[in-house]
């Protein structure tokens, strides 16, 4: 007959030596009628063995799932049912400490209050308990526990000893150096541990990072600690340490410089900055473009911190805001939209742009259709944008033709006024010319700003090829004549 509450008590086993196992735990294990274990592949299993305790363990579910989460979860739903269907507690052992990476108990934590179960937690010694031992470091100089399942190169902080636990084997073993390597130089020493404290298993072993996962002895007991380290090119791999040098800058202890400039005084830098790593960009230059970005970012440090120092935000707010922009705009990746292709992701980026300001009370019919564009920006892409937005509402040619008839339109306009010699009007129509060329570029799918970019690079490295054979025959710009440079240039032309 069924018991009036069901109830599950979950004992923790230890590290694997069997003198530190908890006399309260080992005499409710004696005692008990039914005994679960997640897995019998724990060195406690001898003690188990040798005293006729009987138990049934979970093993045969890792075998029987294809994810560790599948395994978890299918554990406790059975844990559930058998402590529904007893007559008296059940008890559910697992190793090291029931509170430490052992999902199976978060699990029963969350699910047997609402089922109805009483649960009880026993603690146990933790492996945690025996590399602090074993490896000789004291957690409170800063520490961490990983999953190698989850691990993520954000998580990690080189100034903490980290641990990496459930290391069970060299695939597992490979991800975890894989995410170190993405601040960890590939030589950085790093430590495994095989079966701490167990007598006659213990292994320890410290192999450079670009050897982790070929390292034997993986399992369940298996483990990677990389210590602490105070080596300043690790943290100047984090963007801590960006945000703290900026705010030493600006500090009364850094450089005078630094504390001088306004918004204003350094806000040419930013559009100088911009197109320098646009160069490295065009040049599809890597060195320069990790150079060049980084002064990029410099650049929004540097604002960042000004309005830090009074209190408005914080570059953290401003990664806040870049995050919660770029969740919302893209319901079909992080939300419940689709988008087949990239033309309906460009709709829902559109629409939820839309949403937003609906949300901070502008209404988008009092706005102009034209508004949204930096008045800074350069004429040539300004143009662009101004037609792109007056198009979705269809003010615009169906076709391509129109456009290169009103070229021709403007280019008479402008020769016209040339020969009537008014300089103003001579400027006006350079810029109806170039405006219409903008469309032109528009209906073939072209940036005007990228394929005049892509001409001056042209020019200049025809240019440059005139030069070199003025300098080949040992002669100067002087000592030419246009026929001569026209020849050179067509040569220039004919080049790769």
């Amino acid at each position: 007959m069924p018991m009036t509450t069901p109830a599950i008590t979950v004992v923790g086993l230890g590290s694997g030596d069997a003198d530190q196992l908890t006399l309260g735990v080992w005499r409710l294990l004696q005692q008990a009628k039914r005994v679960f274990v997640r897995t019998d592949r724990h060195p406690m299993m001898r003690l188990f063995q040798e005293n006729e305790l009987a138990y049934a363990s979970f093993d045969e579910l890792y075998e029987q799932m294809d994810s560790f989460p599948d395994v978890y979860a299918a554990i406790a739903d059975k844990l559930i049912a058998e402590a529904q269907s007893a007559s008296e507690t059940i008890v559910y052992a697992v190793p090291g400490h029931p509170m430490v990476a052992e999902r199976t108990v978060q699990l029963l934590r969350e699910r047997c209050e609402p089922e109805g179960i009483a649960l009880r937690i026993l603690g146990g010694e933790s492996f945690l308990d025996q590399a602090f031992t074993r490896l000789g470091f004291d957690p409170i100089e800063g520490f961490q526990l990983l999953d190698a399942a989850s691990m993520k190169a954000s998580l990690l902080r080189p100034e903490l000893h980290t641990v990496i636990g459930q290391v069970y084997d060299a695939f597992t073993a490979s991800d975890v150096k894989l995410t170190l390597m993405e601040l960890y130089p590939d030589e950085h020493p790093v430590v495994i541990g095989h079966a701490l404290g167990v007598p006659g298993e213990e292994q320890i072993v410290t192999v450079p990072l670009y050897e982790l996962d070929r390292a034997p002895g993986y399992g369940n007991l298996s483990l990677v600690w990389v210590p602490r380290s105070d080596d300043a090119s690790l943290r100047n791999r984090t963007f801590d340490r960006l945000h703290e040098i900026v705010a030493v800058l600006r500090s009364p202890e850094g450089c005078p410089w630094d504390r001088e400039q306004t918004h204003q005084s350094i806000r040419k830098n930013f559009i100088e900055e911009t197109y320098e790593a646009i160069e490295a960009l065009d040049n599809d230059d890597p060195i320069g473009m990790q150079e060049e970005f980084g002064d990029v970012i410099l650049q929004v440090m540097l604002h960042s911190q000004m309005e830090e120092e009074v209190g408005s935000f914080s570059v953290y707010d401003v990664i806040q805001t870049l995050n919660e922009k770029l969740l919302f705009r893209h319901p079909h990746v992080f939300g419940d939209k689709d988008a087949g292709n990239s033309q309906e992701a460009l709709q829902n980026w559109e629409q939820m742009k839309a949403e937003e300001k609906k949300r901070k009370g502008i209404d988008p019919a009092a706005q102009s259709l034209l508004d949204g564009i930096p008045p800074d920006l350069p004429s040539l892409m300004k143009a662009y944008k101004l037609q792109k937005k007056a198009a979705k509402v269809g003010f615009d040619w169906d076709q391509i033709g129109p456009v290169l008839d009103k070229i021709q339109e403007e280019l008479a306009e402008l020769r016209e006024a040339i020969t009537d010699k008014d300089r103003e009007e001579q400027a006006g129509e350079l810029g109806d010319l170039l405006f219409a060329t903008v469309n032109a570029a528009r209906f073939i799918d072209a940036d005007p700003e990228e394929a005049l970019a892509r001409t001056n690079q042209k020019f200049k490295k025809r240019f440059a090829y005139i030069e070199e054979q003025l300098r080949i025959s040992g002669r100067t710009f002087d000592q030419t004549d246009l026929t001569e440079m026209d020849r050179f240039w067509e040569e220039a032309k004919r080049l790769p």
